[in-house]
């Protein structure tokens, strides 16, 4: 791991999103509530929740962090056939967290195909990416795609 003894704890916050395409049946199914395993929105923004805090005991090298907020929404686009992710974390330390919203919101993608893979096995899980990063040495990041 990276030595960040020697850095200032400040306020670090990381903007992740991305996106689970879908036919526009499965998208309807998800929207009325009517897939077999439940409430898929709910349970892919627990899902994400749940990954952000464990994601130093999945990325090797990662830095184990005292998340002070993790907010995870999952918002259905039917223009676009989709689900739209996006994780906010937020910590006071030493390094950022970056990694922490990324996993957020594959993780919060992979459990909206687990949940409706039975009706459609094509769904593109797809543009994960840090759309906003603050804190630290390196200072803000924003990305200049929707």
């Amino acid at each position: 791991m990276v030595d960040v003894g020697h850095k200032s704890v400040t306020e670090r916050i990381a903007i992740a999103r991305g996106s689970v395409q879908m036919q526009p049946e499965t998208l309807q199914l998800i929207i009325e509530g009517n897939m077999k395993k439940g409430d898929v929105l709910t349970i892919a923004e627990v899902a994400g929740v749940m990954a952000a805090k464990r994601t130093s005991a999945i990325i090797p090298l990662c830095h184990p962090l005292l998340i002070d907020k993790i907010e995870v929404s999952c918002s259905t686009n039917s223009s676009n056939s989709c689900v739209d992710i996006e994780a906010t974390v937020r910590v006071q330390g030493k390094t950022g967290v970056e990694m922490e919203a990324l996993t957020a919101v594959s993780v919060a993608a992979l459990t909206i195909y687990d949940m409706a893979k039975a009706v459609d096995r094509g769904m593109k899980i797809s543009d994960i990416r840090v759309y906003f990063k603050d804190g630290g040495q390196s200072g803000p990041y924003q990305s200049n795609e929707q």
